[in-house]
């Protein structure tokens, strides 16, 4: 491999950190832009759909407004005209019940006024004027990204209405009259819209803000214009959108193709009175002006960028021409200094304060390794020999002591229960303390040897399958069922009996005991213990809770540190060697694992998680 001069190298390297950082903050500065820009503008969209929704519930509203004013005794002809209504009908409340319009049929039921969304068909079409008929007749225009069909002629149509009772002296509804709007070729009322929500912004001759009301997946009234700048009313909504909105019944709030250009879209289908969807409602943004806004905005920020990396470069140029050549000469006196010429100096005659300042404190530092090499030399020959024999002694002391505390604790025991003999109550009750110390002993040996095996780096992993909670935890729970017992503790291994890892089972038996003990001696007298454990597909996580004060978030750092004990005065008699936990450590780590502890509002828990192989 070439090797190249520091002076190459610092340069290579910042103009690599200036390159990496401009290109980060670029595509991090385009990222937040266009998010943002779009993220608004998608927002603004379902806000104005909302409006749309709003503005076109009122204009049917309005129908009925006009209705409940008029004098409906006038003519048909002169209400339509007055109103701009494209039908007005009377009927008698028995054909009411009979009539194609549902709206009708329910207002001649309840006898209430009702208006919504309704579909004339081309039946019914046939009775009204002829000019009519062809305003809602609309050929159906091949679109892109719409589905398959093989209608060519729209000839039923979306009409706005709304009915009302007529009643007689007695308050009986004897005529039902209705009026409406049709919505094909219905210009007025999508301009309104648009203006209201978007104003009359324009973009390459185009509208900004769009509004469309389809029939079914037909565009039946538009502003939105085709590639020949017409309105594009008998095109279609894309098979997405319609699947999305009509066949699903859900909104649509995202961006979508509408005919020809990439709007921000809003769409929500339109609904019978009886909850039947025969229509889309639309409001979009065309999204070419945010893009190019976004775009824009991206450049100049990158104009910034790329004038800040040039300065950054040519700093950069400066600050190495000045730093290489003192580091040279350091650098001659670190090999010096590597090959064991220790208490070799540099001249401090440098023109950068800190490397005058590195130099003295190479020079210093040259002689202190000189003299520090003998002593550490020393110390450390000492050290070697002092820890082996911390860990033989800790070895032989606790393996000397399991031996008598065997045969002390059988004796003891045989006693308390009376297998050598009667003994009155004062013996027997200084018998049970003997026995309960003995067991603490016993428990701070059995520790104590863990330690030495944890010291010694003996601590060896032998995996096997088991079941975690019925072949451990089960185990640990009889072992100190007599302690919880004591202090009127509930104890419940709520771990699946199938639940299988593979681990070593001794090593994971001493987790088990810890855990299990500490949750009893530090629980709260009449208090709970409960083992759970949770199976997440490769790996276990296993907790013992247990009621209790909660341990402070301090202090909680000190739990699996070796002899440490926490200053916790509700538990200042409880006895212990501050080595369980380090312990418990120890051996979950030795299997791959973690632990750790939570403090609960009633409680705490100590969770660790352990792989399943």
């Amino acid at each position: 491999m070439r090797t190249k001069t520091l002076k190459y190298r610092i340069l290579t390297a910042f103009t690599g950190i200036i390159l990496i950082f401009s290109a980060c903050i670029s595509g991090l500065g385009y990222y937040v832009i266009k998010n943002d820009v779009f993220g608004r503008t998608q927002q603004q969209v379902e806000l104005f759909l909302n409006s749309a929704r709003t503005f076109y519930e009122e204009e049917i509203n309005r129908i009925g407004v006009f209705l409940e004013a008029a004098d409906l005794t006038a003519s048909p002809q002169i209400l339509k005209d007055k109103f701009k209504l494209d039908y007005f009908y009377r009927l008698p409340v028995a054909e009411a019940a009979e009539s194609s319009s549902e709206i009708v049929r329910k207002v001649a039921e309840t006898g209430q006024s009702l208006g919504g969304t309704r579909v004339i068909e081309n039946q019914e079409l046939a009775q009204m004027p002829l000019q009519l008929q062809q305003r809602c007749r609309i050929d159906i225009l091949e679109t892109e990204m719409a589905r398959p069909t093989e209608m060519k002629v729209l000839e039923a149509a979306l009409a706005k209405e709304f009915a009302l009772p007529v009643r007689d002296d007695a308050g009986q509804v004897k005529e039902v009259v209705f009026a409406g709007r049709i919505i094909n070729h219905d210009y007025v009322l999508v301009d309104r819209i648009r203006k209201l929500v978007f104003g009359d912004a324009i973009y390459e001759d185009k509208p900004v803000g769009t509004v469309t009301v389809f029939m079914d997946d037909v565009r039946v009234s538009t502003n939105v214009l085709d590639k020949d700048g017409r309105r594009a009313v008998g095109t279609r909504v894309s098979e997405k959108v319609y699947s999305k909105v009509v066949e699903s019944g859900e909104r649509w709030l995202d961006r979508a193709f509408v005919v020809t250009h990439w709007y921000r879209t809003g769409y929500e289908p339109i609904r019978t009175i009886d909850g039947k969807i025969v229509g889309i409602l639309y409001v979009g943004m065309l999204e070419s002006p945010f893009n190019d806004m976004a775009i824009r905005i991206v450049f100049g920020f990158l104009l910034v960028v790329a004038l800040a990396a040039v300065l950054a470069f040519v700093f950069s140029v400066i600050l190495t021409g000045s730093i290489v050549n003192p580091i040279t000469e350091m650098l001659t006196a670190t090999r010096k200094m590597a090959d064991g010429q220790l208490g070799h100096e540099v001249t401090p005659d440098k023109t950068i304060r800190e490397l005058n300042q590195f130099a003295r404190s190479f020079n210093d530092m040259s002689v202190r390794l000189k003299e520090r090499e003998s002593s550490l030399k020393l110390s450390n020959e000492k050290m070697a020999e002092l820890n082996k024999t911390y860990l033989d002694l800790l070895g032989f002391v606790a393996h000397e002591l399991k031996g008598l505390l065997s045969s002390a604790v059988i004796n003891a025991y045989s006693i308390r229960d009376g297998f050598l003999g009667m003994i009155n109550f004062k013996q027997k009750k200084a018998v049970i303390s003997i026995c309960r110390n003995l067991d603490y002993l016993d428990a701070t040996v059995k520790k104590f040897l863990n330690l030495s095996r944890i010291e010694r780096g003996n601590l060896e992993v032998h995996r096997t399958s088991f079941a975690i909670g019925k072949d451990v935890f089960e185990t640990s729970v009889q072992t100190f069922a007599k302690l919880a017992n004591d202090k009127e503790i509930t104890v419940a291994n709520e771990i699946d009996p199938e639940l299988t890892i593979k681990a070593d089972v001794d090593l994971m038996q001493i987790v088990s005991n810890n855990l299990v003990n500490n949750a009893i001696k530090y629980g709260d007298e009449g208090g709970q213990v409960n083992i759970t454990a949770k199976d997440k597909g490769g790996f276990v996580t296993i907790e013992v809770y247990n009621d209790s004060t909660p341990i402070p978030e301090d202090k909680i750092g000190r739990l699996f540190k070796k002899f440490s004990r926490l200053d916790m005065p509700s538990k200042k008699k409880v006895k212990g060697t501050g080595l369980g936990l380090y312990i418990t450590k120890q051996i979950v780590e030795a299997h791959g694992g973690n632990i750790r502890a939570e403090a609960k509002q009633t409680g705490n828990s100590f969770i660790f998680t352990i792989s399943k192989e």
